[in-house]
């Protein structure tokens, strides 16, 4: 099983920026978290952050030959981006949303999600956590399709 965990924009910040919402851990303690979660579950996981919509779209579109599912943190891009939301529509895999902060406990602007209807699920509010859980959650769906494909 591979699977992509994609990072979107300033969470390249993560550590030093508002700690107070996203907490001290940095980006790259969460992706060896996210490596080493991998390998115990039987995934081979391969993680990516972009600042840069465009660079989120094509790894997206990447993710479809080789990935059999992605967990993402768009970041601001949840809120304003159409274009990663048809992406995600279009590559036909598993994606899990996730999100650092309580987006509900938030500013208005943040309670809308232009990417979780065509997401399979999403975790949030639960710090480095919602990305674990994310992990956790995108295996068992993968294991659950493979077993139903198995019995028809």
């Amino acid at each position: 099983m591979k699977l992509l965990i994609l990072h979107g924009p300033n969470l390249n910040l993560l550590g030093t920026r508002e700690p107070e919402i996203y907490g001290s851990m940095t980006l790259e303690d969460i992706n060896q978290k996210l490596i080493e979660l991998g390998k115990e579950l039987g995934a081979e996981v391969k993680c990516l952050q972009s600042n840069h919509e465009g660079a989120l779209i094509d790894a997206l579109h990447d993710a479809r030959m080789w990935a059999n599912g992605v967990v993402f943190n768009p970041g601001g891009y949840t809120h304003t981006s159409v274009a990663l939301r048809d992406a995600i529509a279009a590559i036909g895999i598993p994606v899990i949303e996730v999100h650092l902060s309580n987006v509900y406990a938030r500013e208005d602007f943040r309670h809308t999600s232009l990417i979780s209807a065509v997401c399979k699920g999403k975790v949030l509010g639960l710090g480095w956590r919602s990305y674990t859980l994310g992990l956790r959650a995108l295996v068992e769906t993968l294991e659950d399709a493979g077993s139903n494909r198995k019995q028809s």
